[in-house]
């Protein structure tokens, strides 16, 4: 431990971790007993999954947003300022150190899962970012290296009408001398400056605090996701571990509960093409059950729509030979049996790992079918409640039986962008659940169908069970929420998307059936088919 003395008092920084808040540019060297390494990850998973739940529940942020989150890092994850002690800040420290690398080796294993962990540790970074102090960002830039440097009150006043010009009519000087300003190289905020918002001189920008996260979550991004790709490359070296790898196993399954993502080449049953039209109508979700029709009106999908839609019938059992005679009987009632075969057979089996790098290819996830690859004109792929517009969705409800009250829920829900939150309202009214006793709220379109065959599939008895554990798990919900005072499911925020232990005494333990989503992140990139030139994209 060490004192430095900034502006006559006195500062204490622990040489190992000389700030809470870190980017872990080196993994951490030292000794964790088995115990540590699962308590840890998992303490860190319940907060990811927290922020996780809290982007779902309140897109627009605010004071909501921040309590949940709070709330969850203060359980699980907490970081005390240095002057709490040394004992308690490095074990803190250590704990989130620790934990980031763990967790790292788990969802370092797909590309999906890395872009889970990637967008969550971010968010988690910037929320706790903003919560800093100007001395306390000097103390985390100088412990990461990173030269940005604060520039006295006397230069930002000096400078006013040109950081006044740079940031626009809107700002007042005011604003100006009372927001913490960085000086940067320009080569650090390239975007703030082609954009103009900030002031050049120099060879170095003047950057509001205001800006400085995007660029410190921009340095951050880009270094873990670099060391994500690498830690997938180097995890084959971990196999022979018999201590970790059941660990880590365990832990990976708690994403999204049943883990639909990282389930390549694993499917829910056998199906066979025969029964499609019926299950579409009673277990699919909008987005495939649109698809569907799509392809019985038009006798032929465009690319977006196959993948989308193929990947699906695949996951759900339905195997190669199913999938070619589905095809092949739909498409050739407008086109002959060579230009099928010539044309759209190579994709089938690309798609169910015979073709190219004979990759076993999974389908696709909520997150993915709302962010990536928007429908265009012609296109039938994507999410209803996502790229419909009102009317559109309005109709397609009533067409699917839903009534004009629960029309009104989910258009209310989708109007204030909770997409996947309106599906599991759909799920509700459609499988006649009363409102909050799906036990999910919905992330992928398989995670529904098994859903829906649990409902439906079994006989009378099998229904009746799993449909009284469903109510059951909601009275106990309501009973516990309404302890807490908090909001249930006739009340404003009843789409809470937590649920707890069996005896619900933890609201800690967050629900691993909960969404995957980033409906105002950037859009998730296109999934990376290989043999690119090979496939047909009409």
């Amino acid at each position: 431990m060490q004192h430095i003395r900034k502006g006559g008092n006195k500062v204490t920084v622990f040489r190992e971790y000389p700030h809470k808040l870190s980017i872990y540019p080196l993994p951490p060297i030292q000794e964790v007993s088995l115990e540590e390494f699962e308590t840890f990850a998992a303490d860190r998973l319940k907060v990811l999954k927290a922020i996780e739940l809290a982007r779902i529940k309140f897109p627009k942020r605010g004071v909501e947003y921040n309590g949940l989150v709070n709330d969850a890092i203060r359980k699980y994850m907490p970081l005390s300022e240095n002057d709490q002690g040394e004992d308690i800040c490095v074990a803190e420290r250590r704990k989130d150190h620790i934990s980031h690398y763990i967790l790292r080796l788990v969802y370092c294993r797909s590309e999906d899962l890395r872009r889970w962990f990637l967008m969550h540790e971010l968010e988690l970074f910037r929320f706790k970012f903003v919560a800093e102090t100007q001395a306390q960002i000097v103390t985390f830039l100088k412990a990461n290296d990173l030269s940005y440097v604060p520039i006295p009150n006397e230069e930002k006043a000096q400078l006013l009408p040109l950081l006044q010009a740079s940031a626009g009519p809107t700002v007042s000087p005011q604003d100006i001398l009372s927001e913490d300003y960085f000086k940067l190289p320009f080569l650090a905020a390239l975007e703030l400056v082609r954009s103009r918002r900030v002031y050049l001189q120099g060879g170095a920008v003047y950057v509001p605090r205001r800006e400085l996260v995007s660029i410190l979550s921009g340095v951050y991004r880009s270094r873990l996701s670099s060391a994500l790709a690498q830690t997938s490359r180097a995890l084959p070296n971990l196999e022979e571990d018999e201590r970790l790898v059941p660990l880590l196993n365990a832990l990976a399954k708690q994403y999204l509960g049943s883990d639909y993502l990282s389930q390549r080449g694993q499917v829910t049953g056998n199906i066979t093409s025969e029964q499609v039209d019926g299950l579409s109508t009673t277990s699919f979700s909008p987005c495939m059950r649109n698809l569907h029709q799509a392809l019985r009106g038009n006798h032929h999908l465009r690319h977006g729509g196959r993948m989308q839609y193929g990947l699906f019938l695949k996951s759900i059992g339905l195997h190669l030979d199913e999938a070619m005679r589905f095809w092949r009987t739909e498409f050739t009632r407008i086109m002959g049996a060579d230009k099928f075969d010539k044309s759209y057979a190579y994709n089938i089996r690309h798609n169910y790992g015979k073709e190219g790098k004979r990759t076993d290819y999974s389908s696709y996830s909520c997150a993915k079918i709302i962010t990536s690859n928007n429908p265009g004109v012609g296109d039938h792929h994507g999410c209803p409640f996502r790229h419909f517009d009102a009317e559109h969705l309005r109709q397609k409800m009533y067409e699917y039986g839903v009534a004009s009250g629960g029309i009104k829920e989910i258009i209310g829900l989708v109007q204030g962008n909770q997409f996947q939150v309106a599906c599991t309202r759909y799920f509700e009214l459609t499988h006649k659940l009363p409102q909050g006793a799906s036990p999910m709220i919905v992330s992928h379109p398989r995670q529904f169908y098994d859903e829906s065959r649990k409902l439906l599939g079994g006989n009378d008895e099998q229904q009746q069970q799993h449909r009284s554990q469903l109510l059951t798990m909601r009275e106990k919900r309501e009973q516990f929420l309404a302890a807490r005072g908090l909001p249930t499911s006739g009340s404003p925020g009843a789409h809470m998307s937590i649920s707890y232990d069996d005896n619900f005494d933890e609201i800690g333990d967050i629900s691993m059936d909960a969404a995957t989503t980033e409906v105002l992140a950037a859009a998730e990139a296109a999934a990376d088919f290989d043999d690119a030139d090979d496939m047909d994209f009409d």
